[in-house]
């Protein structure tokens, strides 16, 4: 037994002795080289180190390794370009032996916002990769050098790091969690990519404003730009939040620049465009050219609402709305016999039917955009059927103030309504839904911006802004409402109201003539010719009813006699008309292959997104583009003028408008050599503003 246990003591002496043979014969694996973490004992948050993994290249005399930080808390440091405020990581390493040069390779950053101040850099943790590149691949290298890291909470601290390491290119053995740790690193940060199908930008330097295109692949999700550059010109520049606006697999990103150093000027200077959005890093250069960049359409909610309530207030005094005005002037004045109490309550009966008219409105876009059908503001009007309904409205409502007709409701009825307190609520309420029907072919200012903002946005926030809408166009109604005293300070009712009454009658059967004249676009003109003529009959035959044969004919000729003289007069006197009009242009079909293949010619395209009921486009025409000296410059050599027509559903505009971000008419852009991204242009159209996009875009510029 003792003996058993003297032989089991050998043997493992035995075997142990073996191991340490085998463990001292075996040549012992190198660490790779490494500062360790690096501290300062005055800012405990942050440690640093800089470690090489192993990984080399002795064909291009290179060594790859990283810089990793680690912040504690809410403490973080900085991007290459810090942003608005902040120090970027930087390096002195100029007392280091046989290195050549360290590239720095910045993983994408995420945008802080203190108090109102932007800027851009890491929390946490980072791996910043670095890439060596030395003098002698076989001789000993000595990297020695101090990193300044500035880190910031509520406060801002800056500090140096000393680092140095010794290490042997050529004996170096990767570290596989050395790798690791930079792969890692490398792969958070953003290379150029095959998936930018498209990228451009424009630099506006009398706006200070940089604007970014980019077209990808695969669409974007919630993508962030991001700009700097590595020139002295764009060193000093801060660039502001971009306003992105993706449509489709279109991003537009807009940035306000500005610098202590005075206004910069960015154009042909290269920029670096990064891009970062769900699972897509990028970063892509870009050498901006000089054009005119307009603010995007993106809006905070409460701007979008304040647009909304701004444009439909306008809308009160757009043509459109002119016809009805006629029916508020007499709602007003017939008001005055009645207490204060049915003037407000006449007034919000109006005020409701506006909303509840643009709430359809709402709800008929919301439909079309759930069933994935073209969408957009005035769309209702490429529908015979809704044209047909209003021209027939508008006529009994221009019959009815000509006093051609009354609508009678039996005795029992009205002494029903009588007794519930007054019998026209219901047609005020209708007045209010007639006005905002008829008001849709009309744009004005603020209600483009607000109308692309609700149809890009939610079916909830579509509602809020189309109230808002209704909100501002019933304003003056609800004004009248809220000060009920207004109604009865206009004249008393009389021979002048009568006069009133007729001519606007006059102007609403003018509207109702133009209503059917659109239906040209989808019927033939026979049919159109046929019930303009029978409205006509059935107009003289109430007219004589109504006030006599007399009267009937009386009309009849005066309406010949004035249409003689007007069309006499106008071949007479045509030529020394001050403004005559041309012949329309010639108008080439808009085709998006056709626009690139043009400027690239070195032609410039003017593009005018139209439709016949639109009554904005028809005034841009008449008072712009049929003048001089648009009409001759658009008709000049190197000019290419295009139409989209809107008229009726057209699945080809409707996508080219909403890849601006429009949704409706007039809509206009002008390409060309300098600006091949296009430049779009106002709603409301002037020569000026036409006369300068084009020189602009030819690479010129309009004195």
């Amino acid at each position: 037994m003792h003996a058993a246990k003297i032989i089991n003591r050998l043997s493992l002496m035995l075997v142990s002795s073996l191991c340490l043979a085998l463990l001292i014969a075996t040549p012992a694996r190198s660490e790779s080289p490494s500062t360790g973490w690096l501290t300062d004992a005055n800012h405990p948050p942050l440690t640093s180190r800089v470690v090489i993994t192993g990984a080399a290249d002795p064909t291009s005399s290179t060594v790859n390794g990283f810089l990793e930080i680690q912040l504690e808390g809410e403490w973080k440091t900085y991007w290459r370009t810090p942003g608005e405020g902040g120090v970027a990581p930087s390096l002195n390493w100029q007392a280091s032996k046989n290195i050549k040069n360290i590239e720095w390779h910045w993983p994408a950053p995420e945008r802080f916002d203190l108090l109102g101040i932007d800027t851009l850099g890491y929390k946490h943790n980072v791996v910043i990769p670095l890439t060596f590149t030395l003098d002698d691949f076989n001789q000993t290298t000595l990297f020695n050098g101090t990193f300044t890291l500035s880190s910031c909470t509520t406060i801002c601290v800056l500090n140096d790091y000393p680092a140095n390491l010794t290490f042997t290119p050529s004996e170096l053995e990767i570290n596989p969690e050395a790798l690791h740790r930079y792969a890692q690193g490398m792969s958070q940060v953003p290379q150029p990519s095959p998936l930018i199908e498209h990228l451009s930008t424009t630099w506006d330097e009398g706006a200070q404003r940089l604007e970014v295109i980019a077209q990808k692949k695969m669409g974007w999700t919630s993508p962030d730009v991001l700009i700097d550059g590595e020139s002295q010109a764009v060193a000093d520049v801060f660039f502001s939040v971009p306003q992105v606006v993706v449509n489709g697999n279109t991003l537009q990103a807009t940035f306000d620049a500005s610098s202590w150093m005075g206004k910069p000027n960015l154009s042909h200077t290269a920029l670096n465009v990064t891009f970062i959005d769900d699972n897509f890093l990028a970063e892509q250069s870009s050498v901006p050219k000089s054009g005119i960049v307009t603010a995007s359409t993106t809006l905070s909610l409460s701007s979008a609402i304040l647009f909304a309530l701004l444009g439909g207030l306008i809308l009160n005094i757009m043509p459109c709305v002119l016809p009805v005005l006629g029916i508020k002037l007499s709602g007003v004045v017939t008001a005055q016999g009645l207490e204060k109490t049915k003037i407000r309550r006449q007034f919000i009966a109006s005020a409701l039917g506006i909303l509840f008219s643009f709430w359809l409105i709402a709800a008929f876009l919301s439909v079309l955009k759930l069933t994935g059908h073209a969408f957009g503001w005035g769309i209702q009007f490429q529908s015979p059927i809704f044209i047909g309904l209003m021209a027939t409205i508008t006529a009994l409502f221009a019959a009815n103030m000509l006093g051609l007709f009354e609508i009678r409701l039996p005795p029992n009825v009205n002494t029903w309504m009588a007794s519930k307190g007054n019998n026209s609520y219901a047609g005020h309420f209708i007045q209010g839904m007639f006005a905002t029907l008829l008001a849709t072919p009309c744009s004005a200012p603020f209600l483009g911006t607000a109308v692309a903002f609700a149809l890009t946005t939610n079916t909830l926030m579509l509602f809020v802004i189309f109230t808002a809408l209704a909100i501002g166009m019933a304003l003056p109604w609800l004004l009248v409402a809220l000060f009920p005293s207004v109604a009865k300070r206009l004249p008393k009712p009389g021979h002048w109201m009568k006069v009133v009454k007729i001519a606007f009658g006059f102007m609403m059967l003018a509207t109702a003539t133009w209503l059917l004249s659109l239906l040209a676009n989808h019927l033939s003109s026979g049919w159109v010719v046929s019930l303009v003529l029978l409205g006509a009959m059935l107009l003289l035959r109430r007219t004589s009813s109504v006030y006599g044969k007399k009267i009937a004919v009386v009309m009849v000729a005066i309406g010949i006699l004035f249409s003689a003289t007007a069309l006499i007069a106008a071949s007479l006197t045509a030529s020394r008309w001050a403004t005559p009009l041309p012949a329309d242009i010639a108008w080439e079909r808009l085709s998006e292959p056709r626009i690139a293949k043009e400027v690239a010619q070195g032609k410039t395209v003017f593009i005018d997104v139209t439709a016949d009921w639109c009554i904005t486009c028809q005034a841009n025409k008449i008072g712009v583009l049929l003048q001089d000296p648009v009409y001759s410059t658009l008709n000049s050599d190197g000019m290419i003028a295009m139409q989209g027509n809107w008229t009726v559903a057209s699945p080809s505009v409707t996508q080219y408008l909403q890849k601006y971000g429009r949704f409706g008419v007039p809509f206009n852009i002008v390409y060309g050599p300098s600006v091949p991204q296009g430049i779009p242009l106002p709603v409301i159209l002037s020569s000026d503003v036409v006369l300068n996009a084009i020189e602009l875009a030819k690479g010129k510029t309009n004195e």
